[in-house]
């Protein structure tokens, strides 16, 4: 059974230890604690968007220090998800700063490199905007494991950080790819100004998605000049902690994924992020445009925990409801 909005933002206010320690035991109901999903992220197609998402450094309107750069070649990504592979990376995430996809000759290359990447043993991901239902089977038919498509906030938070699509359209992006038979990758970013009251909504949407994401990415702020959203504060680790913790028990069957953000916690503050259910990271020295911290020094850290990479596709396609 789903949970409704309130019993969600009980949880949330649950006292943090007790939280954290709920949260644990639903992990490892549903989980090995020791595993840990590792993904990597090329940006195919950086900048020049013209969305105006206001955290986002990759829309024309602001000025930014990214540079627009064209679409990579399908030898380039070739290259790139070798090595991620070797570096434990089981999933390979392609980002284009795209509005929404279009029936093309980009497209079309995509759909080679999604072909590239599962001729490797490694899930597919894309994320690159608005999606048809149709674009959605043609990346399906290519063997694509996975779709990302955030819901960055609450519906009623929306279109403070965003105006140039809707709630709806997100929706309905996400609605095509489930009818493709693609998992799902959908989540949010806190410390963009919403209040408590929206990330709890963000999570009963989620939550009560039919099914509920398979991955779930989590989400800090980071900040960049150039962007309406430049003079956030940071968000602290112990928002964090309990956003994993309260996304772990709301949605118990999905992968948490620690995302954007990584970079500026310590190990500590991961290692209470893992323990309250983060079982997904992004690896690798960039993310989209801003810095992540590197394969190497994330294995260190796998080693200090006692955790390991999860192989690729050892999770079952689809999330289950499950009792609670």
């Amino acid at each position: 059974m789903s949970m409704n909005r309130e019993q969600i933002e009980s949880v949330y206010h649950t006292p943090l230890l007790e939280l954290v320690f709920r949260a644990a035991e639903i992990h490892r109901r549903f989980h090995d604690p020791s595993k840990v999903q590792v993904s990597s992220l090329i940006s195919i197609k950086t900048g020049g968007c013209p969305e105006d998402c206001g955290y986002c450094p990759q829309a024309a309107r602001y000025y930014t220090d990214v540079k627009v750069h064209k679409l990579m070649t399908v030898d380039e990504v070739d290259k790139l998800s070798e090595n991620a592979k070797k570096g434990g990376a089981s999933r390979m995430c392609l980002g284009a700063a795209w509005r929404e996809v279009r029936d093309n000759r980009d497209f079309d290359r995509v759909l080679e490199m999604v072909k590239t990447i599962n001729n490797k043993g490694m899930e597919a991901c894309c994320t690159l905007g608005m999606l048809t239902e149709e674009q959605a089977k043609k990346l399906a038919d290519a063997g694509l494991y996975a779709y990302n498509h955030n819901l960055d906030t609450s519906e009623e938070n929306y279109s403070s950080i965003i105006s140039t699509r809707t709630y709806d359209d997100r929706l309905k992006t996400i609605a095509n790819v489930r009818k493709a038979g693609i998992t799902v990758c959908s989540g949010g970013i806190i410390g963009m100004g919403e209040r408590t009251d929206d990330r709890i909504g963000m999570l009963h949407t989620l939550a009560n998605l039919n099914p509920p994401p398979e991955s779930v990415p989590i989400n800090a702020l980071v900040t960049v000049e150039g962007t309406p959203l430049e003079n956030q504060k940071p968000v602290e680790i112990w928002e964090m902690v309990r956003m994993v913790a309260t996304a772990r028990i709301v949605i118990p069957t999905a992968q948490i994924r620690l995302s954007a953000g990584r970079l500026n916690m310590s190990m500590e503050g991961q290692a209470l992020c893992f323990l309250a259910g983060a079982n997904s990271i992004f690896a690798g020295d960039k993310l989209l445009t801003t810095p992540n911290p590197e394969y190497n020094q994330d294995m260190e850290m796998f080693k200090i925990l006692g955790l390991k990479p999860e192989e690729a596709f050892s999770k079952k396609p689809h999330a289950e409801e499950v009792p609670r």
